[in-house]
């Protein structure tokens, strides 16, 4: 078994919120944050623009590396090993549109301090390394 490398993208509004979706597919009825696997040759910054084109529609600018988390949990569950790189990005306006329906079936703005629950284990994470400006969560 190998370990997967991901990315993980916290979009903050002018508000301070943060795009959420709610999975429908084996993760559902989960919400989190976007991302997805780090194709071969590709940065982590060139994925979440990709990754968050393909989900959402929307073409962020500039996501800056902030963290890194072992999703442990999940493995321990799922038996799939992921490593998060979060990464931070600015809404760059617009609204969000459901680009993948079999796997997103419904989007929100959030204040982070209080998140829908169930929630990915991956985005509880990257959003808690954020609110505490910490790089690597040890849990």
């Amino acid at each position: 078994m190998s370990v997967i490398v991901g990315v993980g993208v916290i979009i903050v509004n002018e508000y301070g919120q943060v795009l959420l979706g709610k999975r429908s597919s084996k993760h559902a009825p989960y919400w989190s944050i976007f991302g997805g696997h780090v194709d071969a040759g590709e940065t982590f910054e060139q994925c979440a623009i990709r990754e968050i084109k393909e989900e959402t529609g929307l073409t962020i600018q500039s996501p800056k590396v902030y963290g890194v988390c072992n999703n442990l949990q999940t493995y321990q569950k799922e038996g799939k090993h992921t490593i998060s790189v979060c990464l931070l990005a600015k809404h760059p306006g617009g609204e969000p549109i459901i680009m993948e329906p079999e796997k997103c079936e419904q989007f929100m703005w959030c204040d982070p301090d209080n998140l829908p629950v169930p929630h990915f284990e991956a985005s509880r994470n990257a959003i808690k390394m954020w609110q505490e400006n910490s790089f690597y969560l040890t849990e």
